[in-house]
């Protein structure tokens, strides 16, 4: 056998149909796999840079007028995002009479603004979660189908000892042994990668997730206390 026999495009090509069709699959899974982990890097780096840079625009700036002109530049943003939806909802209640804390429909705003920023919240996370099941899925099963793929390909080397009546040579045994070995190389090369993404962007979310709570607790705080300000004022 020639070293450009044991190459692994020609174990590949000359590896048996339910050992090519595993590798096959396992490249499928790589492909996608690596477009999620492209697509979701730019994402999620994009929205972790225009959130930080807003939300310090914000205390900046401490005016809800000039951050929602802001806001709309970035784009990308959670935080950024969640705030419009909470401003647009806090100016569509902002009428005379329920700005006073005591009174029930301040109450009922607040409420309102409170809801608006969680479900703003689910929304932005579940935007940021698309498709990242799909890296742990993948790593989960990567290995098994690779391993699926070796065992049939150890199968093939001992059915290649049985038919040339017991010999054990390399030529006889080479081709099933380096199908499973492809195959458990493929497995592990497809859930590596799948389950590192997968974890980076686990622990990137959840960190935008704490900004945006924060964020959505700081907002409701300055209602609040806006608005006593403006009652003292007044009294």
């Amino acid at each position: 056998m020639s070293p450009e026999d044991l190459s692994i495009v020609s174990m590949v090509r000359n590896a048996g149909p339910m050992v090519q069709f595993v590798i096959y699959l396992l490249l499928a899974f790589s492909i996608t796999t690596w477009a999620i982990i492209f697509t979701k890097y730019v994402y999620i780096r994009r929205a972790f840079k225009e959130s930080g840079n807003f939300i310090e625009y914000f205390w900046k700036t401490r005016d809800f007028s000039n951050a929602f002109a802001k806001a709309k530049e970035f784009k990308n943003s959670p935080v950024a995002r969640i705030f419009r939806n909470a401003y647009m909802e806090l100016r569509k209640m902002n009428r005379p009479g329920s700005q006073e804390p005591d009174n029930p429909d301040f109450i009922a705003n607040v409420e309102s603004i409170r809801r608006t920023l969680n479900r703003s919240r689910s929304m932005e996370t579940i935007r940021m979660v698309q498709m990242v099941p799909f890296l742990a899925t993948t790593g989960n099963i990567a290995p098994f189908i690779g391993l699926f793929g070796t065992v049939w390909g150890i199968m093939n080397a001992f059915r290649a000892i049985a038919v040339q009546a017991g010999s054990t040579s390399l030529s006889a045994v080479a081709p099933g042994v380096s199908e499973a070995l492809v195959a458990t190389a493929a497995g592990l090369a497809v859930a590596i990668p799948a389950v590192m993404g997968f974890n980076y962007f686990t622990q990137k979310i959840r960190i935008i997730e704490s900004e945006m709570e924060s964020f959505s607790n700081d907002f409701i705080s300055i209602v609040e206390n806006e608005s006593r300000r403006q009652q003292s004022r007044e009294s």
